[in-house]
C-alpha cells in the first residue's frame, strides 16, 4: 500500500511495508504543477496493466509493483488490490502514469484534485 502527503507544491507517495522490496522504491516526490489527472476510476488500470517490467514484481492477482514500460511509457505501480488503485498522469516526469493502492481512492483523487486547483 502507498500512503499520499500533499505540500503547498509536492505530491509525496510513501511505499509501505513489504512494498518498498517489490517495486524498489521507498518513496516518489512529483511537483503538483507535472500532474494531469488524478483517477480513482478503475477502467482507466487495464490499459496500463502489462508491458515490461524493468524492476519490481508481478504475480498476477497478487501484486504489480515497480517500473513497467509500455506503449504509454514508464509507468510506476505498487498495487494489491486493484479496487484501490489511484491513476496519476504526469507530465514532464520519467513516468508517464503512477498507479498506486491506497486506501481510499476517491477520497485521494478528490484531495489530490483539490490540491491541484491551489497550486495553479
Amino acid at each position: 500500500m502507498t500512503e499520499y502527503k500533499i505540500t503547498d507544491q509536492a505530491l509525496e507517495l510513501q511505499i509501505q511495508g513489504a512494498d518498498r522490496l517489490w517495486a524498489m522504491r521507498s518513496h516518489l516526490t512529483v511537483p503538483l504543477a507535472d500532474i494531469t489527472g488524478v483517477s480513482s476510476d478503475q477502467t482507466a488500470v487495464d490499459p496500463l496493466r502489462g508491458g515490461l517490467k524493468v524492476g519490481g514484481a508481478r504475480i498476477p492477482g497478487v501484486i504489480q509493483a515497480g517500473s513497467f514500460h509500455n506503449a504509454n511509457g514508464w509507468i510506476f505501480w505498487d498495487v494489491h488490490r486493484p479496487g484501490h488503485a489511484l491513476v496519476i498522469s504526469l507530465q514532464h516526469e520519467h513516468y508517464q502514469a503512477l498507479v498506486v493502492d491506497v486506501e481510499d481512492p476517491e477520497q485521494a483523487a478528490a484531495a489530490i484534485t483539490q490540491a491541484l486547483g491551489r497550486a495553479v
